[in-house]
């Protein structure tokens, strides 16, 4: 009796005092995060920002596209990994004011495989590539920012204008955008 009240002493004494090289475990979260960014193959008008290079499950896209209505500009995307990644998508927010039809004044993105079409297999690098191919192709029949859409279907080169003007920092629609060319 007294041998097993010794033990437990023992082992909470040394929960207490951790030893050295008993650090914390990574989660299943960052250690998947770990190996999207390792294999992470980004196109050319896309990079990374690490804000805290500690954290991987934090961090910004910068998509710059050279093509479509929106090349020139400059969209930063944060991500925010939780904890049941790869089971469920990371969140992610434009944080640069785009006229968009996929895309809404609060930073929200109409994207399929960030809602219901997410798989454990998709990984970073197919978000990736799925925003930029928003800004190539944006979807009028998915939209988030209704009248942008309208605009699309309607009148293409009335959509190119309004894009351009918000690039620029205008007002499009009795909204002001902030500049957001390159």
């Amino acid at each position: 009796m007294i041998k097993l009240f010794s033990l437990k002493q023992q082992k909470k004494d040394g929960e207490s005092s951790p030893r050295p090289g008993n650090q914390k475990k990574p989660s299943a979260a960052q250690l998947r995060i770990t190996k999207d960014i390792n294999e992470l193959n980004l196109p050319k008008t896309c990079s990374t920002e690490f804000p805290d290079p500690d954290d991987l499950l934090t961090f910004k896209l910068i998509i710059c596209p050279d093509e479509g209505f929106y090349r020139t500009g400059r969209f930063v995307f944060s991500f925010k990994v939780g904890p049941n990644y790869p089971h469920e998508p990371p969140k992610v927010k434009c944080e640069t004011q785009v006229y968009h039809p996929n895309i809404d004044q609060q930073g929200n993105v109409c994207l399929n495989i960030l809602r219901e079409d997410w798989k454990p297999v998709l990984t970073i690098n197919s978000i990736v590539y799925g925003l930029q191919y928003l800004f190539l192709e944006p979807n009028a029949e998915d939209p988030l920012n209704k009248e942008a859409a309208e605009v699309l279907t309607n009148n293409r080169r009335l959509f190119e204008q309004n894009v351009q003007k918000a690039m620029r920092g205008g007002q499009v629609g009795g909204l002001y955008f902030e500049r957001c060319l390159k």
